[in-house]
């Protein structure tokens, strides 16, 4: 027996969802965002600092990624190891993660516990200080060096993507650096300049609050009043960086042998910054080229000429610019040459034919079932809210940046690839066996 026939997808009209919300601004300049579901006891909090690897200084990186561990050290009111263990013994979890752009803290906990989140928070925004000292700082210090370590210099093909930032990246610009910084800046790092890190950007005029949950506005709000209402502003000058416009003069290579049985290719273009309808069409390029079996550059590369491995396509969500990033590994056998060969046939193709219609819905429709996931969970929920929130003051765009990507068509596809895919424009690393 036939199924009913189903209805069209419905566009631009009755997509975007809604999601009740409420936003206030403290006094002191903290934002909140308070959003309400009450079908679990269950609260999500979330708190952003919009400071990261973006606003050291050349000399000093991995500074805002040390920050973030120093943070989970205690404040005047917590003990060392007191954050982790006052968040679990309830039940609830904790965590952060540093970016280019932000730094994050966040819990989700019962509800009936939400005092107990929103204290630990507000403690380590205005009473960190008091509690910091020279062998807290030597600790974390060597954590974040041995993470280094294991995360990036002893990990297969693990410095590619930071040679391949230098590359695209002048010196001195914010996205040259890696989040986690170089070994020999870390160890440099200071008291002095801990305090003066700490006073600079981890105030509440440069944060953002989401509580997201078992809620009601008006009680959680005096709540967070109640931990947050009397820290002061910030009174030191924060530098938001804004640089100049890449421009690359010619093609960026190098090549790095590395403990690896295969080779593998990165290459690197610049993209428009978050929020630009540029990004969207970066975005959806790259789901459309490599997300899924019958996507363009795993159809053909690992399936039909058997090139590859394995082959991905990104673009990073940063403030300034964008990266735009394409991984390929090679199939056992298969010279870099020649897999580099085959994308550079597929890239230029794009630049003067617009991609099979089947291949742009495929890549929205990936990307419609990512963003509808972030929208299933709290925590994601409230991460989400705080982002929009703390770039561009516009809660509301988690529910609806779907339209953006309606909006797109294979024909703006290809005009990005005609003015940004340029073999002129990129820089590429290829990794390789070592000699040996």
């Amino acid at each position: 027996m036939l199924s009913p026939a189903r209805p069209p997808l419905p566009m631009n009209d009755s997509l975007p969802f809604h999601i009740d919300l409420q936003r206030h601004t403290l006094d002191n300049g903290l934002r909140v965002v308070l959003h309400r579901d009450p079908r679990f006891p269950v609260v999500a909090v979330n708190l952003w600092y919009h400071v990261g690897s973006k606003n050291e200084a050349q000399g000093q990186t991995g500074f805002a990624h040390l920050f973030e561990h120093l943070l989970f050290q205690g404040s005047q009111h917590v003990d060392t190891n007191g954050h982790f263990r006052l968040v679990q013994q309830v039940g609830g979890l904790a965590n952060g993660s540093t970016w280019y752009d932000r730094t994050n803290y966040h819990e989700l906990m019962p509800s009936h516990h939400l005092d107990r989140a929103l204290w630990l928070e507000s403690d380590r925004m205005g009473f960190f200080l008091p509690s910091i000292h020279q062998e807290k700082l030597d600790t974390q210090r060597e954590v974040v060096i041995n993470e280094r370590r294991q995360r990036v210099d002893n990990q297969p093909y693990g410095r590619a993507f930071e040679r391949l930032n230098e590359l695209l990246y002048p010196p001195g610009h914010p996205y040259r650096w890696p989040v986690i910084g170089y070994v020999e800046d870390i160890e440099r790092a200071t008291l002095d300049m801990v305090r003066q890190f700490f006073q600079t950007y981890y105030v509440p005029d440069n944060a953002v609050l989401t509580l997201a949950g078992d809620i009601e506005y008006d009680d959680a709000l005096r709540r967070v009043e109640r931990y947050f209402g009397e820290i002061p502003r910030g009174t030191r000058p924060i530098e938001r960086p804004s640089p100049d416009p890449v421009v690359m003069a010619g093609e960026q290579r190098d090549v790095l042998e590395d403990d690896v049985k295969l080779p593998r290719i990165y290459m690197g273009f610049h993209a428009p910054p978050l929020g630009d309808d540029g990004w969207y069409t970066a975005d959806l390029l790259a789901q459309a080229l490599t997300s899924g079996r019958s996507s363009l550059l795993r159809e053909d590369l690992i399936y039909r000429r058997r090139l590859a491995q394995d082959v991905t396509m990104f673009v990073l969500p940063t403030e300034e610019t964008s990266t735009l990033g394409l991984i390929v590994t090679a199939k056992p056998g298969v010279s870099p040459d020649v897999l580099e060969a085959a994308l550079d046939e597929h890239l230029a193709n794009l630049a003067v034919e617009p991609l099979a219609e089947h291949h742009v819905e495929q890549g929205r429709n990936r990307i419609m079932n990512m963003l509808f996931d972030e929208l299933q969970t709290l925590k994601d929920r409230a991460n989400g809210l705080s982002r929009f929130t703390t770039f561009f003051d516009a809660p509301e765009l988690l529910a609806t940046q779907i339209d953006r990507y309606f909006e797109l068509g294979a024909e703006d596809l290809r005009r990005f690839a005609e003015e940004r895919l340029g073999v002129d424009q990129r820089a590429v690393v290829t990794v390789v066996p070592e000699a040996s």
